[in-house]
């Protein structure tokens, strides 16, 4: 049965990101994600964890000058020490709040290098991270992004992550599946689900076109959460949506999952 955890960032927003923790349990949600603990010391947030009995399922490693529009940097040649910092970074924050899938942003592509420069570097770059977050067992989560919202982004689509994630060769490396991602993008979700389920480690779920609650839009999510039920996804559902209203009076849609 399919099980949710509320994204921080973008849920209960009315309130400062420290508060959101226990309006979050409040819902009845069992676990939290969010683009990125940085702002905050571990030990704040690990307390927050366990003082409300929340799972972490996932967080973004450092996406480089975020306002200044940067998302990321693993695919960019030239890049290649921060992102080896950025790794010790990120495992700081998921040693210490016991989270064991986090994302590595791929970038907004550099006129200045070819395609293949670029995927040249991330296979290393990721395979490098890879290789670290393995000795604490923790799986790498890989993101298509559509370029509607992220033009010109690295990766765009669901089954050129997986062609990547194969490429990089490594067990702990997974594909994020971001629903609203994939039907902006992909469209055929049903079999695309299917086709991917060998690869993917988390999922992440909103309305389309307008990213508000699930319940509304395009996509019909009963479904899509029985397809991944029956092809043996058992990990968190994140809850990666802007509330159209208040984030409580738009959750009438997951209450008879929590």
């Amino acid at each position: 049965m399919a099980k949710f955890a509320a994204n921080l960032t973008m849920l209960f927003t009315d309130v400062p990101f420290l508060e959101r923790f226990e309006r979050a349990h409040k819902a009845g949600f069992k676990a939290v994600e969010y683009l990125f603990p940085y702002a905050f010391d571990a030990e704040v947030l690990a307390s927050k964890l366990t003082q409300f009995g929340f799972e972490q399922a996932l967080f973004n490693m450092p996406p480089g000058n975020w306002e200044a529009g940067e998302r990321g940097f693993a695919a960019i040649p030239g890049r290649e020490k921060e992102f080896q910092r950025s790794v010790e970074t990120a495992l700081t924050y998921a040693k210490a709040l016991n989270c064991k899938k986090v994302h590595a942003m791929s970038g907004i592509v550099d006129p200045n290098f070819s395609r293949k420069e670029h995927i040249n570097t991330f296979i290393n770059n990721i395979r490098f991270a890879a290789d670290e977050f393995a000795k604490h067992d923790i799986e790498l989560m890989i993101e298509p992004l559509n370029n509607r919202d992220v033009p010109n982004y690295f990766i765009a689509h669901q089954r050129e992550a997986a062609e990547r994630i194969r490429q990089v060769d490594r067990p702990n490396v997974k594909l994020q599946l971001d629903i609203y991602h994939a039907q902006i993008m992909d469209g055929d979700l049903t079999r695309l689900i299917q086709d991917l389920a060998d690869v993917t480690g988390h999922i992440q779920i909103a309305s389309v076109p307008k990213r508000h609650e699930p319940s509304e839009g395009e996509i019909h999510y009963p479904h899509l959460f029985n397809v991944l039920d029956e092809s043996g996804y058992q990990g968190w559902i994140g809850c990666e949506y802007n509330p159209k209203n208040s984030t409580e009076s738009g959750l009438a849609w997951v209450k008879p999952y929590l």
